[in-house]
């Protein structure tokens, strides 16, 4: 069994260590950097995906995923690419359609902002036009009533932009569980890294 916890954009592995920290210390947890595992590829959705199929298929299966944001996005891709392999599926701050306006919005912040504050996100800010300019076609609904994992649906409750993408989407993911975190905005695992960890051991960890 592996865990993997994929961050979200504008995050690294280490925007879960205050997660990972309270979980069982004797279960495989992996934290793929996203920028890492894509290489020298041009950075578009397809492409990062790809490379995280890759990794994941060298993985000991069965896998749990958790992703948030961006990470959520690959997670379910993945779980709907290969239901064979994911045994559990946790998904924060969802979006399986993406909000064209919104992600037209943050391209353009991207654009005026100052290449220094990419550096520690590791994705340069080429990258992040590119990325989020690829992701616009990217639409699961035919395909989530497909999903026969247990799967978790969560959002913090000052999360607004994606409470109810979050909601929708635990609709059509049959036998999908919603929660809300309180206290909590976009970024559940930095915002509430107890709450999330207790969450996570509950559904995951506790028989």
């Amino acid at each position: 069994m592996s865990y993997i916890f994929i961050h979200g954009l504008g995050q690294t592995p280490s925007s879960w260590d205050q997660v990972t920290a309270q979980l069982p210390t004797d279960v495989q947890i992996y934290r793929p950097c996203l920028a890492a595992i894509a290489g020298d590829k041009q950075m578009t959705y397809e492409n990062l995906y790809q490379a995280f199929e890759s990794e994941c298929n060298r993985m000991e299966t069965p896998l749990c995923l958790c992703g948030i944001s961006l990470g959520a996005v690959v997670a379910l891709q993945y779980a709907l690419n290969h239901p064979e392999k994911v045994k559990s599926l946790m998904l924060i701050a969802p979006q399986y359609k993406m909000p064209k306006l919104l992600l037209s919005v943050q391209n353009m912040v991207f654009r005026i902002l100052p290449q220094k504050m990419f550096y520690e996100m590791g994705f340069s800010k080429r990258d992040m036009i590119t990325l989020t300019a690829s992701m616009k076609r990217i639409d699961f609904t035919p395909l989530l009533h497909e999903i026969t994992c247990p799967s978790f649906i969560l959002c913090g409750r000052k999360d607004r932009a994606n409470q109810n993408a979050a909601r929708m989407l635990a609709d059509l993911i049959p036998n999908a569980k919603l929660s809300f975190i309180d206290n909590a905005g976009h970024e559940v695992n930095i915002d509430a890294p107890a709450a999330l960890a207790g969450f996570i051991k509950e559904a995951w960890f506790q028989s």
